[in-house]
């Protein structure tokens, strides 16, 4: 991998982390693309380091309000739980299924492309969808609820399906607004990603070189600056013009990826 292509993965995973087309299709489509491959497909989960930075730092007020009410505050202890309670499908789950994840469903692009256009099908049914909303205040969410969110959720390790999409589709579906499904998601980024990085650090550390280390510290910056831009302005975006645009893009990008497949089998 040369070092320009570090930055163009990283610019891509900051782009499409937390839009809800599937950064880890893109990234896996993307390194077909180029020819290249990491060291035990460490590279395409660790550079989400960048990204997940970039949500705390936009989110670091809200964070910090919620630490400082945490101790006198129910309401905010009982969205704290349900954020973990989320995440702990997630845990089990992702472990359990990592070895199969990264030798498997990670070099099988025609299950990424698949996953793709059905996902963009879905996004397209729900921004149509007619309903009442239920909550529109992330942090009024229930614990059960939540749970619920984080086994759809898990269908994102899936490359291909998006773990944004999948849980703004979930939690729409269990009668959130646009815009409070997508910032519970943000929610549970924090968690699950950070989680992900960690056990692929310590799963994977042994075999990284120095120019691995190289590579991810240009995506992980890469990322860090275009996740930062995403996470501004993504919230407004989905409540003025919701899914579809997502959607089409996932079935472009699929349709492509399988076309391609076809003729180059």
């Amino acid at each position: 991998m040369e070092s320009w292509q570090a930055v163009l993965l990283g610019l891509i995973e900051g782009l499409t982390e937390y839009l809800p087309v599937s950064s880890t299709a893109h990234l896996l489509l993307t390194e077909r693309l180029l020819g290249v491959t990491s060291s035990g497909r460490t590279f395409e989960v660790l550079i989400q380091l960048g990204a997940i930075l970039a949500l705390l730092t936009v989110y670091a007020a809200k964070l910090w309000k919620l630490a400082l009410d945490f101790p006198s505050d129910p309401r905010t202890r009982r969205f704290v739980f349900a954020i973990l309670l989320a995440f702990l499908p997630a845990v089990f789950i992702g472990v359990a299924a990592h070895k199969f994840i990264k030798e498997f469903l990670f070099e099988s692009p025609l299950i990424i492309c698949i996953s793709l256009v059905i996902g963009g099908i879905i996004l397209l049914f729900v921004d149509r969808m007619k309903y009442q909303p239920q909550y529109v205040d992330v942090m009024d969410i229930p614990p059960l609820k939540a749970v619920i969110i984080g086994f759809v959720q898990c269908l994102a390790m899936i490359p291909g399906v998006s773990r944004s999409g999948s849980t703004i589709v979930g939690g729409m579906l269990l009668g959130a607004d646009k815009r409070t499904a997508a910032e519970f998601s943000f929610f549970l980024a924090m968690p699950t990603m950070t989680g992900a990085f960690a056990y692929d650090l310590y799963k994977n550390w042994s075999i990284l070189t120095p120019g691995d280390v190289s590579h991810i510290v240009l995506g992980f910056i890469a990322a860090f600056v275009t996740g930062v831009i995403v996470v501004r302005y993504m919230l407004d975006f989905i409540s003025k013009r919701g899914l579809s645009f997502f959607g089409w893009w996932r079935i472009l990008v699929g349709g492509i990826g399988l076309g391609a497949l076809a003729v180059l089998h």
